[in-house]
């Protein structure tokens, strides 16, 4: 045995002698910043984000922090995808249909006209082949996705005056939630507006829109629709499960050991189920109060619906000549969806028409 490894064993049996253990480095804590796309008040779909931050700094033991900062604070609502994908921050929390205008595709990632609804959103992503599909999507602007909640089928929008047929839409200025929708309602002689959330309430109050959708009875109420446009159509046909989704940077996400990786599965799944069981929970209330204070709740005529599904197909063929990112992705949802609609003609789909007759 050389002199240095004597004099190494002897220093080492000393501090042990001693009763000093020796120094044991702490794994440091991991600091991320999430950007959403929400504003704080709207507790249901920014909620979605505190609730994912949460179980990943319970499950890490605090060893994974995530500060979640509302639209605005750090960039703008729209820019957060940019914002990750040049890692001025290593993840956002957001509606994918908002990019639309960068690549139809994104849209897809989230909620088309007359797509899926949230569970069979659900299906897809997790056992179909959406979660891969809009993965390798991603790839091309330095994300990788999650899912982040689901607000099921939303309702129609506010507006200023009654809807009747397809002829009322014309010249009308409308806030819609992303570009795809928008070009569809074009079709029908309607002006799309794209503000966020936020905003919305006073455009409506001040006439520079004649109508506004956003989410559902209990985001609406809380954003005070009701006051400035009487009447509340539905279904959003636009969005019938639309995905919420965590863009989380590429290089940091596989800067990750694989526990951390499994922490964000785990809690990007409670934070999907939670979202949706919040609204599923919460929605009937607000619905009820909002009727009281005589909104005037009112189905789409069935002309409405037909002549919207026909133009969601013109874009649906539109999109599939210029982005092939869009086409092979939408024909893969479509041929999914087929085979969910047949499943819900029969159980889903019965028992809640026999439901929503009965006295309970």
């Amino acid at each position: 045995m050389d002199r240095r490894s004597l004099m190494k064993r002897a220093g080492i049996a000393g501090v042990l002698a001693s009763g000093i253990a020796p120094a044991v480095h702490a794994q440091a804590t991991i600091r991320w910043r999430l950007a959403s796309s929400f504003p704080k008040s709207l507790d249901t779909i920014y909620g979605g984000a505190d609730v994912f931050a949460k179980a990943v700094r319970a499950m890490s033991g605090g060893k994974f922090e995530i500060s979640v900062h509302p639209g605005g604070e750090l960039m703008p609502p729209f820019g957060v995808l940019d914002g990750v994908q040049n890692a001025t921050v290593e993840m956002c929390h957001t509606v994918p249909y908002y990019f639309y205008g960068k690549n139809p595709a994104f849209a897809l990632g989230s909620a088309v006209p007359f797509g899926f609804n949230a569970r069979q959103m659900n299906a897809w992503m997790m056992h179909g082949n959406g979660r891969k599909l809009m993965n390798e999507f991603y790839a091309g602007y330095n994300v990788i996705s999650f899912a982040g909640g689901n607000t099921g089928t939303q309702m129609g929008g506010w507006y200023r005056k009654e809807i009747k047929t397809p002829a009322d839409f014309k010249g009308l200025k409308m806030r819609l939630g992303g570009g795809l929708v928008g070009e569809v309602m074009q079709k029908l002689g309607a002006v799309p507006q794209s503000i966020p959330g936020g905003e919305v309430y006073q455009s409506l109050e001040k006439g520079t829109l004649d109508a506004a959708e956003w989410v559902g009875p209990y985001d609406d109420q809380k954003l005070g629709f009701n006051k400035v446009a009487p009447f509340y159509y539905y279904p959003g046909w636009w969005e019938g499960g639309p995905e919420v989704d965590f863009y989380i940077n590429t290089k940091a996400y596989e800067g990750l050991s694989a526990e951390n990786k499994a922490i964000i599965d785990a809690a990007s799944a409670l934070a999907n189920a939670d979202m949706l069981a919040k609204y599923d929970a919460l929605n009937p209330i607000a619905l009820k109060q909002l009727v009281a204070a005589k909104t005037k709740v009112l189905p789409f005529s069935q002309a409405i619906m037909d002549a919207s599904f026909k133009a969601a197909m013109e874009v649906f063929a539109e999109n599939d000549a210029k982005s092939p990112e869009w086409k092979k992705i939408y024909a893969d949802m479509r041929t999914f969806q087929r085979d969910q609609v047949l499943w819900f003609r029969f159980a889903e789909a019965r028992y809640d028409i026999f439901m929503s007759s009965q006295k309970l």
